[in-house]
């Protein structure tokens, strides 16, 4: 299977402190991939590089056999990258459909839409989110797992081929991971790759089909679940055994 992200060497530094160093890896068109690691390891900074957030000082990121290391995040995203974000920032005074309006026309149809296609466009991301009911629902109103299924909503907007989900399990009580995964695993059968990022091993582990483990912006560890969850130096960095 071809790759449709490529790592090469990237490294990043915050003044004296290395976030990343030399961090290269790949990622197979379609896959679902976990990345994993104590805080501080570096998976907000790698995919902060991976999606434009961040300007990575070495190395090389390429997608779909593009290298787009000095893009800016729009034009990533555009191209087909998109990410949610650990905290989810609506726009309190829209209503959800209308949340959803905002990346449908300035990021997947650059304004080309007339307003009515973009609702119904709306609507349907909702419905798969399973948030079709709160389309007329002003963003505060939200719960918890709504807010992070709009958060998934508005990712997808952008009709990503690479999305990047960001936590997007945080907080959540058993059922609503439930709820959160099943999402994730039908975005994914429709050949959407993801890569997650998650503090909750179970979920992260059920999910992904390959798992990397970052330490202090290395990557110490790269295999299959059942091999990450035995590995020594995972349990050393990640588990505190």
């Amino acid at each position: 299977m071809s790759s449709i992200l490529k790592i090469v060497d990237v490294s990043k530094t915050f003044g004296g402190f290395t976030a990343l160093s030399n961090v290269s890896l790949e990622i197979a068109q379609g896959e679902r991939f976990g990345l994993i690691g104590p805080n501080g390891s570096g998976k907000t900074t790698l995919i902060n590089c991976v999606s434009g957030a961040l300007r990575n000082e070495a190395g090389t990121i390429e997608f779909d056999g593009e290298d787009v290391t000095r893009l800016p995040a729009y034009q990533r995203t555009r191209r087909g990258i998109a990410r949610s974000f650990q905290v989810p920032r609506p726009f309190h005074s829209m209503t959800v459909a209308e949340n959803l309006a905002v990346p449908l026309e300035y990021i997947a149809h650059k304004g080309s839409l007339h307003l009515g296609d973009t609702h119904a466009e709306a609507l349907e991301l909702l419905r798969q989110m399973r948030l079709g009911d709160k389309a007329d629902t002003p963003s505060r109103n939200l719960s918890q797992v709504e807010l992070r299924k709009l958060e998934l909503a508005r990712a997808m907007a952008a009709r990503p081929r690479l999305l990047i989900s960001d936590e997007a399990m945080a907080g959540l009580s058993g059922s609503e991971v439930e709820e959160v995964l099943e999402i994730l695993f039908q975005l994914n059968s429709r050949g959407i790759t993801i890569i997650m990022i998650e503090h909750i091993m179970q979920a992260v582990m059920r999910f992904s089909q390959r798992v990397v483990c970052l330490d202090a912006g290395r990557i110490i560890c790269e295999g299959a679940p059942a091999e990450i969850v035995k590995n020594p130096e995972v349990q050393r960095a990640y588990l505190g055994a």
